[in-house]
């Protein structure tokens, strides 16, 4: 009953869609257990560039079943925009090879104006959300009020429900001079988007169990971050779900002992987006080099967003503290390449906070903005990687790179990708 749990290891962004491609060519499953349209996974198959923001990315793959588990926040129209947009890109999608949980949370228009509301009234401690609703949609889900797929399949009763939810947060509005929701109108597009949506929604979790005990390998893609997690991000500069290995066993509905394997994804540097602590942050020119001009689909320009990301050296400190609590049994490094062309690269290997050092971060995440990294300096390289396609292909100085990684997090990284494509991955074992 084998599953694996592909999570990231850092702030979000670390090229998860590229690594759920790859690992869903052995995959009957790829199911994803957290989050919604906050996220966006990019994958590059020849001259076709493919984003996805709520659809797993193993719907790529023929034979492959898309599965969006009871741990995600829905918005039904979005994801019907993303369904037609992959059916024009000829990608099938039907109800045979996408499943939608009923107990997956719907984001309704009401949580959008709210997200954007109480953004605003943060001022300058905004937390940078992506605005889309998935904060206010996981507090109705805490508060026992929310709505859930399942509701869909019963029209009548949903846009009655849609309604009183729409009108009461109009009211709640209103009264702070925020805007308010066009009530007659996003019901009926989400009436529409549930007679849409009815032919794929069914009980996952059972879907999933059936699955696993037939045999099938089951793919477990992470949306978000280690460093998001609601528990054990830098709070409150998180998401409102868990994006780590225990959030995919409550997002899915599958018990530890189906899970075989954990795989960390992370950059080879460090990238987020949003407010917060990021010790190793760089406002200079190879912060600038790190980002890219956002002229190529693969710089650090944010795929649900488009905001420029936050770039910085790798912290090895919060790798280490991200692949301990998932208990990662191999890495993934994305985008070795792109440290091409540097003379010497830095990892944080601790820090120093009021004269303490730190091998791994305090548990009070507001300490971060004090901390000072404490590097070790490597050697660069000048060599193009982006056609290395076994270890022996990469320079020293690359190899060198991704040991200390490895030996720093005590965990085995397997394969490193040297590129956007498909194909531009380095098998080390």
């Amino acid at each position: 009953m084998p599953a694996t749990v592909l999570i990231g290891a850092q702030w979000g962004d670390e090229g998860k869609g590229r690594v759920v491609d790859w690992l869903a060519a052995k995959a009957q499953i790829v199911a994803r257990y957290a989050g919604g349209d906050n996220a966006g996974h990019t994958v590059a198959v020849g001259d076709t560039v493919y984003k996805m923001h709520l659809i797993p990315s193993g719907i790529l793959h023929d034979g492959v079943t898309a599965l969006m588990g009871n741990g995600m926040v829905v918005n039904p129209v979005n994801l019907v925009a993303e369904i037609t947009r992959l059916r024009e890109m000829g990608v099938a999608v039907t109800p045979e090879n996408l499943v939608i949980s009923s107990r997956a949370h719907i984001i309704t228009p009401a949580h959008i104006e709210l997200d954007k509301a109480k953004e605003l009234a943060r001022g300058g401690q905004a937390i940078g959300t992506t605005l889309r609703g998935i904060g206010p949609a996981y507090l109705d889900k805490s508060g026992r009020k929310g709505l859930r797929m399942g509701d869909m399949l019963y029209i009548e009763e949903f846009a009655e429900k849609l309604t009183t939810a729409l009108q009461e947060t109009n009211d709640f509005l209103s009264l702070d001079g925020f805007e308010t929701v066009d009530v007659e109108k996003q019901v009926q597009a989400y009436v529409d988007a549930a007679n849409e949506l009815k032919p794929f929604i069914q009980d996952a979790a059972v879907y999933l169990s059936q699955h696993l005990a037939d045999g099938a390998k089951v793919v477990c893609e992470g949306a978000q971050g280690t460093l998001l997690d609601i528990d054990h991000g830098s709070y409150p500069y998180v998401t409102s779900s868990s994006p780590t290995v225990g959030g995919a066993m409550t997002g899915l509905g599958i018990g530890p002992m189906h899970i075989d394997e954990v795989v960390g994804v992370a950059k080879a540097f460090s990238t987020r987006v949003g407010g917060g602590p990021m010790p190793t942050e760089l406002n200079d020119e190879i912060g600038d080099k790190l980002r890219g001009t956002g002229e190529n689909f693969w710089d650090e320009f944010g795929t649900t967003t488009g905001r420029p990301r936050r770039c910085g050296w790798l912290d090895g400190v919060l790798l280490k503290y991200a692949t301990a609590i998932n208990t990662c049994t191999e890495l993934v490094i994305t985008k070795l390449d792109i440290l091409t062309g540097f003379d010497e690269l830095k990892i944080a290997t601790a820090y120093e906070i009021d004269g303490q050092r730190y091998d791994m971060p305090p548990s009070q995440s507001a300490m971060l903005e004090q901390a000072t990294p404490i590097y070790a300096t490597l050697s660069g390289w000048k060599d193009d990687i982006t056609s290395a396609r076994k270890g022996d292909d990469l320079p020293a100085a690359a190899q060198k790179y991704i040991e200390f990684i490895s030996d720093l997090t005590g965990v085995d990284i397997k394969t490193v990708s040297v590129g956007p494509e498909r194909d531009q991955l380095v098998h080390l074992s």
